[in-house]
């Protein structure tokens, strides 16, 4: 058994490589051999995103507070609010983030491959947030 202390751990700002905006990422749980499971606490301010990015084993979001805006490649934008749960399959491109007037936290869930959880890709555009 492990117990991770609340607030043991710091937060980190999301790099400016990987996110439009400003975010904080607090980083939960990471397991130990051979488990290969992830969580963090991720906030973003109001207009902050993601870039596109896919994971190897999938992901799911639970949405905490505040309101969201997901999509998929080729998919339309959606809005997500707290209690939402959003599952993204291996391997498809996608990103998220908060509304462009409120913030959004939510819990991120997904496993690694070669001690890699994400595939990062470009950022995303302004058009491809706003559509």
């Amino acid at each position: 058994m492990k117990i991770i202390r609340a607030g043991s751990i710091p937060s980190t700002q999301g790099p400016d490589a990987y996110f439009t905006g400003r975010v904080r990422i607090d980083s939960l749980f990471r397991s130990e051999e051979p488990s290969r499971l992830s969580m963090a606490l991720v906030t973003f301010e109001p207009g902050s995103r993601t870039a596109w990015h896919t994971h190897p084993y999938g992901q799911a979001l639970l949405v905490i507070q505040g309101v969201g805006r997901v999509a998929v490649e080729g998919g339309p934008v959606e809005s997500v609010h707290p209690g939402d749960i959003v599952w993204f399959p291996a391997g498809v491109r996608h990103w998220h983030g908060a509304a462009p007037d409120v913030a959004m936290t939510h819990l991120a869930i997904q496993e690694s491959r070669d001690g890699s959880p994400v595939s990062w890709h470009e950022k995303v555009s302004d058009a491809d947030y706003g559509s």
